[in-house]
């Protein structure tokens, strides 16, 4: 069993990662469990702020450590939210209101022109300084909702609607999302190359 530091604060992330990886050779420890706090994303990409966040977790603890950084791409909106997803509606913005600027800044688009999409680019170091980390991507087509369905998940869930599917991300099932998401496509990609390089 391989233990690996997974560099994000967000417990909804923390969740599915361990979800995901049940059954798995990695064991995923969370940053806070050994006293890792947050660092600014200050990158301009998703890949840069990824990195950002594993070699400062992998520096403070000498592990090797996972992060992603992930968001949604409105078409209509220029791509944005994009890196700023999690705080959309400000620094300390929550949930609901990112959603809730979401929605006001798409409230006179048809569906045709609401277009979107997931991305979620993952990396692992093995250590804070690798000169070569592996990094994997994942992309969850859709389009965004007129209003908030489900319970499940997190984020902007309860208005993204996968292409090609009834149901927002925040009414499928656990599995069934883990299965289709962003995140799950880059964790399973990631897992492949991990298992590869150590057979």
């Amino acid at each position: 069993m391989k233990k690996m530091l997974l560099a994000t604060g967000n417990s909804g992330k923390l969740r599915e990662v361990k979800e995901m990886l049940a059954g798995s050779r990695i064991q995923i420890l969370p940053q806070a469990l050994l006293g890792v706090h947050e660092i600014a994303e200050s990158g301009a990409s998703f890949l840069e702020n990824a990195l950002l966040k594993a070699r400062h977790a992998a520096r403070q603890t000498g592990m090797d450590a996972i992060a992603d950084d992930s968001g949604l791409e409105v078409d209509v909106l220029h791509g944005a939210p994009g890196v700023y997803s999690a705080r959309y509606a400000g620094p300390h913005a929550s949930d609901a209101d990112n959603l809730s600027k979401l929605l006001r800044d798409l409230v006179s688009v048809p569906m045709a022109q609401r277009t979107a999409r997931f991305r979620c680019v993952l990396v692992c170091v093995h250590g804070a300084n690798d000169p070569a980390p592996l990094i994997c991507e994942g992309v969850w087509e859709g389009c965004i909702l007129d209003a908030p369905r489900g319970n499940n998940g997190f984020g902007y869930d309860p208005v993204f609607l996968p292409a090609e599917h009834a149901y927002s991300a925040a009414e499928l099932a656990p599995a069934e999302k883990n299965r289709l998401s962003h995140r799950g496509q880059a964790l399973r990609r990631l897992v492949a190359r991990l298992t590869c390089a150590s057979d």
